[in-house]
């Protein structure tokens, strides 16, 4: 199983790859151009120094600061103009014919945002948008994926309870801690009530002397940097809920509470409420109307998703319902940011 698993993987980010390849050779020679739209808001996690893992199962949210810098070179070379996320439907409604925007934004509030990626946006002139947990910046919550690969990294097997007893898993090899990971992530995030299987995962971390709470302090910025990064006139800071749970597992009320009680709290820690809103998780089985509707009742101006997708003219008919490109740690080419800012792999996937 755990071979089988890692052999599909190899073959999806292959077929991934090639596709890249496929929609940059084609932007270059003019075919799809009416995929590109108006622009794009890019997504990212982390941004630091790569340091190589042999198990790794959260590569895909993290890139360089070197892969940045490129990044936005080449969105400047080609054309686009960088807006705050909060301005980009006021830019967006004036543009001119032909005009480009792009807007950058960063999920979860790592301290490396601050120290790595705001010297590049500060260096460009990039208005940027950090998204920030309050649970996390309060060190109430502990980021799951996070201390799941920690407990994996750290046990050399581990007994999980699924709901139906302990199941022994082994952990020698990175193809099975990986096959581990896939089995905890599913069950957190689809077959168990989320706060209820983070618990249990935490308490399995705390049985292998593993702290969630001190990798929360460890990994996110705390109300005094957030309040240092907001000096920034570059920066802006977005609500991302309390917890960061999946919003449409949760009942009417409590999804509310989330949204609302973010910028709430947020208010408190940099003196104004954010009218920007990052679900998430951002896919559809996280986010349903509910949701963008609760976000335009709570006064937000505009919420993004992790649908992938350019931007047109067209999206702010529905401004808590926004596209977001992920600028992926395993595909850090410059030419591949162009290649999906063309918007063909979107078009590509639809058909």
């Amino acid at each position: 199983m755990p071979i089988r698993s890692v052999m599909r993987q190899g073959l999806r980010r292959a077929v991934i790859t090639g596709g890249l390849e496929f929609a940059h050779l084609a932007e270059r020679v003019g075919l799809m151009a009416s995929a590109r739209g108006m622009g794009a808001i890019f997504t990212l996690h982390h941004v630091r120094p790569k340091t190589p893992q042999a198990f790794d199962p959260n590569a895909h949210l993290e890139v360089t600061p070197e892969f940045l810098d490129a990044a936005i070179e080449y969105l400047t070379e080609e054309g686009y103009q960088f807006v705050a996320l909060a301005d980009m439907p006021a830019r967006l409604a004036i543009a001119r014919a032909g005009e480009r925007f792009a807007a950058f934004t960063l999920d979860d509030g790592y301290r490396n945002n601050a120290v790595h990626a705001q010297p590049v946006f500060t260096r460009h002139k990039v208005p940027f948008t950090v998204f920030v947990s309050p649970g996390f910046t309060c060190k109430t919550h502990g980021i799951w994926w996070e201390t799941l690969t920690e407990l994996l990294r750290t046990a050399p097997h581990l007994e999980f309870d699924f709901g139906s007893g302990a199941i022994a898993m082994p952990l020698a090899t990175p193809f099975q801690k990986q096959a581990a990971y896939a089995r905890l992530a599913r069950f957190i995030q689809a077959e168990m009530e989320e706060a209820a299987a983070i618990e249990r995962l935490d308490a399995a971390a705390r049985a292998h002397g593993i702290d969630p709470l001190m990798i929360t302090e460890r990994l996110v910025m705390r109300e005094p940097e957030l309040k240092s990064l907001v000096v920034n006139p570059l920066a802006s800071i977005g609500a991302h809920t309390v917890s960061h749970r999946a919003l449409a597992r949760l009942g009417d009320e409590e999804a509310r509470h989330e949204m609302d009680q973010s910028a709430a709290r947020i208010a408190d820690i940099v003196g104004h409420r954010p009218d920007t809103l990052a679900y998430p998780y951002g896919d559809r089985a996280a986010v349903s109307p509910r949701e963008h509707k609760l976000a335009r009742d709570l006064g937000f101006r505009v919420a993004v998703t992790t649908d992938p997708g350019t931007l047109s003219a067209r999206s702010f008919d529905a401004p808590t319902t926004l596209p977001r490109i992920s600028l992926n740690g395993h595909y850090q080419k410059p030419k591949y940011v162009g290649a999906l800012a063309s918007g063909i792999p979107f078009r590509l996937m639809r058909r």
